[in-house]
């Protein structure tokens, strides 16, 4: 009978470190060739939201606007997703008005604020400046100032709108923020309130009357006081949140020329003007 060959024990170890090696890299091809799983989505990184994005993402497309005998006058939204805009073709095409995401919570600021708003009213644009909510962060006054600290202000000069609060779905969780309807309408409150005690202005409001109803119950006491800022990619408006008999401006496709989103404001661009002189 022959003994058993005699393995030494710096051979063992090699023999099983190849073999740990060889499991781990069979372990590894097998998960990248598995398709995703739903906890496999991230969610965006903070700061990438932009105006509408949550509006495409949940209520989608529905058409493009039908003719309407109403004067119009177009306009753009802008955050750091256009990068440097090309102000002069958008101004050329008749592309009268602009605003510019300014700030998101009280962390993030576009890096391309300069070139946006500065740009826009180079060519002659009347421009304003928006800030995308984050409920479940700071608190709505804290954002007012960050926004009004990092170019949400205003100036009675003709050529400036007043600030936007861009208050939709959240691109990072939960669609409500994780609040109730009584604490967003506080919140949002609370940011309306400081953002007219430091510029003398009642901030434009932008939402989509679905998240709104959701997420408010529809509460109905800003239309007074607050433009409506309405985000639907559709034929038409469509019905409004409560409160607001009409509405100021509407987002209506985020597949325009030059930059995407495209808005029309109600009315011709002498109210324009007037909004911006306030």
């Amino acid at each position: 009978m022959r003994k058993p060959i005699a393995v030494a024990p710096s051979h063992s170890r090699r023999l099983l470190t190849s073999g740990v090696l060889l499991a781990s890299q069979s372990l590894l091809l097998a998960l990248s060739a598995a398709p995703a799983s739903a906890d496999d989505v991230r969610a965006p990184v903070r700061g990438t939201a932009y105006m509408g994005s949550g509006v495409l993402a949940h209520e989608g497309v529905q058409g493009r606007p039908s003719d309407t005998r109403t004067t119009q006058t177009e306009g753009v939204d802008v955050s750091s997703h256009q990068g440097n805009v090309a102000w002069p073709t958008l101004w050329n095409s008749g592309v009268k008005w602009a605003y510019t995401k300014a700030t998101e919570g009280t962390s993030y600021r576009n890096p391309y604020y300069s070139q946006q708003y500065d740009g826009s009213y180079d060519v002659g644009m009347i421009r304003g400046a928006y800030h995308f909510a984050i409920p479940d962060g700071a608190g709505g006054a804290a954002q007012a100032d960050y926004f009004v600290d990092h170019g949400g202000g205003w100036s009675k000069d003709g050529r400036t709108l007043p600030g936007v609060l861009d208050i939709e779905y959240n691109p990072y969780g939960d669609t409500c923020y994780g609040r109730t309807s009584s604490q967003m309408v506080d919140w949002i409150r609370d940011f309306l309130d400081r953002y007219k005690e430091r510029t003398g202005r009642q901030a434009v409001i932008y939402t989509s009357t679905n998240w709104w109803k959701q997420c408010t119950g529809d509460y109905s006491g800003f239309g007074s006081t607050n433009p409506l800022w309405i985000a639907r990619y559709a034929s038409t408006v469509g019905p409004l949140p409560a409160g607001w008999d009409f509405h100021t401006m509407w987002q209506y496709t985020s597949s325009g020329p030059t930059v995407g989103d495209h808005d029309r404001f109600n009315g011709a661009l002498d109210r324009v003007k007037a909004l911006a002189n306030g």
